[in-house]
């Protein structure tokens, strides 16, 4: 009997367990390079946990003067699923280089290969957020650009 309920359990964790993977949260600790990882890990597993958890795990580390243009959250989400923001869901890989930082603002090129392997390349800027609160020197994304086509290989 302990061994059937055992083995119940084990399989239950490793169905369901995707399920209830947390949305990481912005804390002081997190430099820029991680949240831009963390939002691209996201996206790249759109769906691993539940619909949308990858546009969700995004919106998190979005700064509230970003929020203002492009939310609330389903019209994120629409956004992000319309022609200029596609290609990050589900994309397979991404690479991440900094090119330009000072102590509240840093930008990076972020070059994407989508589902169909064609390349693409963002502007993607976090600027740390200096009002008191939770989010109070956190690092939060104020702006990715619009997909620049790179084509079938770099």
């Amino acid at each position: 009997m302990f061994r059937i309920l055992n083995s119940f359990i084990c399989i239950f964790f490793l169905v369901l367990g995707p399920a209830f993977a947390e949305i990481l949260k912005p804390n002081e600790n997190i430099i820029p390079m991680k949240v831009v990882k963390i939002q691209l890990d996201g996206l790249k597993k759109n769906d691993s946990g539940y619909k949308d958890q990858g546009i969700e795990q995004t919106w998190e580390f979005a700064h509230p003067n970003n929020k203002i243009f492009t939310g609330p959250l389903e019209r994120f989400k629409e956004m992000l699923k319309g022609d200029s923001y596609k290609m990050l869901l589900n994309h397979k890989d991404h690479k991440i280089n900094e090119i330009f930082s000072d102590e509240n603002v840093v930008m990076f090129e972020v070059i994407v290969m989508d589902s169909e392997k064609k390349y693409h390349m963002f502007k993607w800027q976090v600027e740390k957020y200096l009002k008191s609160g939770p989010l109070q020197n956190c690092w939060l994304t104020t702006m990715v650009s619009a997909a620049i086509s790179l084509g079938s290989s770099i």
